[in-house]
């Protein structure tokens, strides 16, 4: 079958960005709303409504490692569907939250529907129709994460903040289904081959061999052994599990040093911040290693976190949150895109899926100390400078990495 005057691949790229637009405003970018509901609509304490947050992150990354392997086995699109359909319930039962097993049991179901549409499975896709473009199909598949915050993430702000959880619960839980299953059923294909065509659009008969012998193929057993993996896997353990809790946090920390409305528009200034970071570093990898740019990144969010700590009034606390939300976006696209290269996609679902597992320490371990952290002080400086550090940590790992390479 020939291609298309426009490989379909773009497509299938356009409907993952609207699933990861999805996903990211209703979900990622959302958990600071849900955080801060729960706390001032139940008066669960900040502490125990960040461990439940820190549980969300536990259930996705396992429940991304078997994802990892399902999509690696079978269509990613059945996977997503599931998973969706198990958010829209999870989503759907907000408002009866009231008691903390309650509110553990919804975020780790609610979690494990996150690591089932989520992240692996959207790469994956993305990865498997691309190769020589496949930072620029990353790119803009994953501005979604950042037009999720920017577009759904405030219109949940509102509807809670109007309606609260009861109410708001059951139109979140449905913009939730229609922004995930029409768009993966009608559009997304698992992969290029089922249309006679080669990543990035090449007829497949033609190029199948070259692309073969010029992609690296590496099986996960020898890859997670490798220096390269190990390193990513713990930079992004320290880096983006401060990233996240520092997102967690981002709303209650706004509202408290400036107001609820500042607070609503400080996520959707994170998100925008985000978008034009991922746009920037996509830009910027045509002539970047990958590694350069994820040092760079990983300073910046330091930068951010620290200024997040002291700076105070509303329009400084909104460029603070521009700042440290330049890198939210860009962090993210960068693991895959790592792990892409230095692997490529015999394996990746699994390569991928238990990267994030040994994350998952981070993301537990940084929504958590900043809670009790606040309980503690009382305020923000330390949970900040806290996640600040580990983040530093995080670029030592990396730095030890060695360059990006196939093995």
């Amino acid at each position: 079958m020939a291609s298309s005057r426009v490989f379909y691949g773009w497509y299938v790229v356009y409907a993952m960005c609207v699933v990861m637009t999805t996903t990211a405003g209703l979900v990622f970018y959302n958990l600071p709303v849900l955080l801060d509901a729960f706390v001032v609509e139940r008066a669960f304490p900040v502490s125990l409504a960040s461990a439940a947050t820190a549980s969300f992150f536990v259930a996705s990354a396992l429940a991304g490692l078997a994802a990892g392997q399902l999509v690696d086995r079978y269509d990613p699109r059945y996977v997503i569907i599931v998973a969706a359909c198990g958010g829209t319930l999870a989503l759907g039962s907000i408002g009866f939250l009231r008691e903390p097993w309650q509110l553990f049991a919804f975020y780790i179901f609610f979690g494990a529907c996150y690591g089932g549409c989520g992240l692996i499975p959207s790469t994956t896709i993305v990865t498997r129709w691309f190769e020589t473009r496949r930072a620029l199909a990353l790119s803009i598949a994953s501005t979604g994460l950042s037009l999720g915050g920017v577009v759904l993430t405030p219109i949940s702000a509102f509807l809670i903040q109007k309606y609260g959880l009861a109410g708001a619960g059951p139109w979140i839980a449905l913009a939730f289904f229609v922004g995930v299953v029409p768009a993966t059923v009608w559009i997304v294909r698992s992969n290029p081959r089922a249309m006679g065509l080669a990543p990035d659009g090449v007829e497949h008969h033609e190029s199948v061999a070259a692309q073969a012998a010029a992609a690296p193929s590496i099986a996960f057993a020898a890859a997670w052994r490798s220096r390269f993996f190990l390193a990513v896997a713990g930079t992004y353990m320290f880096a983006l599990g401060s990233q996240v809790g520092g997102i967690a946090h981002i709303y209650r920390l706004v509202s408290l040093r400036a107001d609820a409305e500042t607070a609503a528009f400080s996520v959707a200034v994170l998100a925008t911040s985000s978008l034009v970071g991922r746009l920037v570093a996509g830009w910027l990898l045509a002539s970047v290693s990958s590694r350069a740019m994820a040092m760079g990144l990983i300073a910046i969010q330091t930068v951010g976190l620290v200024l997040l700590a002291f700076v105070a009034g509303k329009w400084l606390i909104l460029i603070c949150v521009a700042l440290f939300g330049f890198t939210a976006g860009s962090m993210l696209m960068m693991q895959p895109l790592l792990l892409a290269e230095a692997f490529g996609i015999r394996e990746y679902g699994r390569i991928y899926s238990v990267s994030l597992l040994a994350g998952v320490l981070g993301y537990a371990i940084a929504p958590t100390i900043m809670g009790l952290l606040f309980d503690a002080t009382g305020g923000y400086m330390a949970p900040y400078l806290a996640v600040a550090g580990l983040t530093l940590v995080g670029m030592g790992i990396l730095s030890l990495s060695g360059p990006a390479r196939r093995v």
